[in-house]
């Protein structure tokens, strides 16, 4: 069966997820996870892309990212890919792939689930019973998004910074609503990242797909025609993002 193309879009986030092949652990010590989060601050930079959050596990990540262009997420995994993976086969003596398969990822509307998107990757942890108390992890975005703690990889978006007017408020704000997605909005960000499908409400996947032609949903769901409109002018300001803003591989 064919892969479904990726759809990529200047300025849009993506929430990814890149596991171990075979669900094998990528990070054995800390000095792995020092090393990855180094590269990824490097070529996040190189690649002109935007890291909101990011989550290490034991055997995958999780990461929301801006790319300034189209492309830009795309060459900042695969810059990951060839300077970690012989890195950590050489520490731990080992051969062959790390990772499984090409990353996994999906568009993430902003207005509606990036803040929503970001806890579920901080609360990674959590859900996993690796701890109690989110800001045990010292592993995450969290502590500095929800302590205001200065970081030269972490790059806020838009909607964390309209949370308040300094970062001691904004930091503030963030931890008191910060909790974990229902059971419905996990499920949903699961989905969408797994499948390729956009992150966001029906109306907005719709006016995408009628922008791009590309199936960006599970299914056709109604549209209100308000709604709709509305959606249709933030597809065509994402779309009209420089002249590089689309394209699929």
């Amino acid at each position: 069966m064919p892969r479904l193309a990726r759809l990529k879009i200047a300025g849009c986030p993506s929430h990814v997820i890149q596991r171990g092949v075979n669900r094998a652990a990528c990070f054995f010590d800390d000095k792995d996870r020092r090393v990855y989060l180094n590269l990824l601050k490097v070529h996040a930079q190189k690649h002109e892309c935007a890291v909101h959050a990011y989550v290490l596990m034991t055997n995958h990540v999780h990461l929301l990212v801006t790319p300034r262009e189209a492309d830009g997420l795309s060459n900042l995994m695969k810059a990951l890919g060839e300077r970690y993976v012989p890195f950590f086969n050489r520490a731990h003596r080992r051969t062959g792939t790390l990772w499984e398969g090409r990353f996994k990822s999906c568009l993430v509307e902003s207005d509606s689930y990036l803040l929503t998107c970001q806890r579920y990757i901080e609360l990674n942890p959590v859900r996993a019973e690796m701890v109690t108390d989110v800001a045990d992890y010292p592993w995450s975005s969290y502590a500095i998004n929800a302590t205001g703690t200065p970081s030269d990889l972490i790059r806020p978006h838009d909607l964390y910074l309209a949370l308040g007017n300094s970062p001691a408020e904004r930091a503030r704000t963030y931890h008191t609503r910060f909790g974990f997605p229902t059971d419905a909005e996990t499920q949903f960000i699961r989905d969408s990242t797994n499948g390729g499908f956009v992150l966001s409400n029906a109306a907005f996947a719709n006016a995408l797909e009628e922008k791009t032609g590309v199936r960006v949903s599970r299914g056709k769901p109604g549209r209100p025609r308000k709604t709709a409109e509305k959606n249709e002018s933030k597809a065509e300001t994402l779309l009209s993002r420089g002249n590089r803003g689309l394209s699929l591989f």
